[in-house]
């Protein structure tokens, strides 16, 4: 088997990888960067067909290269985020190697370097950034085996609604994703149930500016992992056809019934937590915490913006949408797929390095670090959440961490011998 040696490799080909490629450029310091399929590959098969980016287009930037287009407050679809980053590679010239599968990442038996097998060759580094992201492997919680003969799949499987068999639908997780593929569903015309958990709730606009811009002027995303307190909610920042606040009130007024959290299922019948209503509250509670936020940065900085609003309109609480529902007949309900919005997790398996963080699950081998930094010399993360920063994971923040880390693998001097 042919084997090769570089000095320092990046194992993935989304924005995080390309970025820590255009960083390591401007250190001088020679790499490449494999990734298994093409450039950004989750965004073009595992999102759905309508998908619209989160942020607004002025906020699509990477380090030198941002959004070029006339719609800066628009929302980009999958497709134009995909040629986003397709057009940062280009422009970066990144070193990239596309259909490259890294099946095993080892430490090198006789020298301090690192040895990847491709299946089809080995390559010898003296660094490497494992740059893969954290969407890897979908969560189907146990409950899933005892849903009985209904069609399931995960949010990174689903398409479109006419994907699905005919009949309602179960939504399970009512984060962005589970948000924007309900919406979408019940705009189909479908019958659509939505299971919700604890979340956290903001307005898309706010005195005239997108949230995304308040993210910035409170310094939410410059929070480290340390001074964030309070446990992480996913915030639900924009309607299925992008730009719009999401309300869970509202789309109960419109139909959709939400029901609690599964707690499980046996038979076709779901065991379901009561605390809807509470998770509601919760929400309820972040959305008015953000609006005296943004008013009391408005009042201390003096701030020009529009006049107060009022924090969002009220929804009538419709009764099937509070009532403390234990179970949930799929059967009886008329419900023929289940959606598992219920997030990812690592998939580490072929990382033979001491670079995790024990735990007593095998399947959530999580990476041990210090902004991307590893107890093993010459081995890195990049494009975690909360890798150093709230922002660490945003589009437009992976950029300084990169940074960081092209000054580390600099400063170390490690290279090939």
């Amino acid at each position: 088997m042919k084997t090769e040696r570089i000095e320092t490799v990046v194992i993935g080909g989304g924005q995080a990888g390309l970025t820590m490629s255009h960083s390591l450029s401007l250190c001088a310091l020679p790499h490449i960067v494999l990734e298994r399929q093409r450039v950004a590959e989750r965004w073009r098969s595992e999102r759905w067909d309508s998908l619209h980016f989160q942020f607004p287009n002025w906020a699509m930037r990477l380090p030198d290269w941002a959004y070029q287009g006339d719609a800066p407050d628009a929302f980009a679809t999958r497709d134009e985020v995909v040629a986003f980053i397709e057009a940062y590679a280009q422009r970066i010239d990144a070193p990239l190697r596309t259909g490259v599968d890294v099946r095993a990442l080892r430490r090198a038996p006789d020298w301090d370097g690192f040895v990847l097998d491709t299946g089809h060759s080995v390559i010898e580094a003296a660094n490497v950034v494992i740059a893969t992201g954290p969407y890897q492997q979908a969560v189907i919680p146990a409950a899933a085996q005892g849903i009985g003969a209904v069609f399931q799949i995960p949010a990174s499987g689903y398409r479109r609604p006419g994907q699905l068999p005919a009949g309602g639908v179960l939504v399970v997780g009512a984060g962005a994703s589970g948000c924007q593929i309900a919406e979408e569903l019940l705009r189909d015309g479908r019958p659509v149930y939505l299971s919700v958990g604890p979340y956290g709730r903001t307005p898309r606009r706010y005195r005239g500016r997108d949230m995304i811009w308040w993210v910035a002027a409170l310094g939410l995303d410059e929070r480290t992992a340390q001074e964030i307190s309070q446990p992480f909610r996913p915030s639900l920042l924009s309607g299925a056809y992008g730009g719009q606040t999401v309300d869970l009130r509202a789309f109960a007024a419109a139909g959709m019934v939400l029901i609690g959290h599964v707690l499980g299922a046996r038979d076709g019948i779901l065991s379901l937590a009561t605390d809807l209503a509470a998770c509601l509250a919760e929400g309820d509670e972040r959305y008015e915490d953000f609006i005296r936020n943004a008013d009391a940065h408005v009042a201390a900085t003096g701030i020009a913006l529009a006049p107060e609003q009022e924090a969002a309109p009220r929804y009538p609480e419709p009764t099937t949408a509070i009532e403390p529902v234990e179970t949930l007949d799929l059967r009886a309900a008329g419900i023929t797929s289940v959606i598992w919005a219920t997030g990812y997790r690592y998939d580490f398996d072929w990382v033979d390095l001491d670079v995790f963080a024990p735990t007593v699950d095998s399947n959530q081998r999580r990476p041990e670090h210090v902004r991307g930094v590893t107890q093993q010399a010459g081995a890195y993360f990049l494009g975690l959440p909360l890798l150093h920063k709230m922002k660490s994971s945003f589009l437009s923040g992976v950029g300084d961490d990169a940074t960081y880390l092209a000054e580390q693998i600099l400063a170390s001097g490690r290279c090939l011998g």
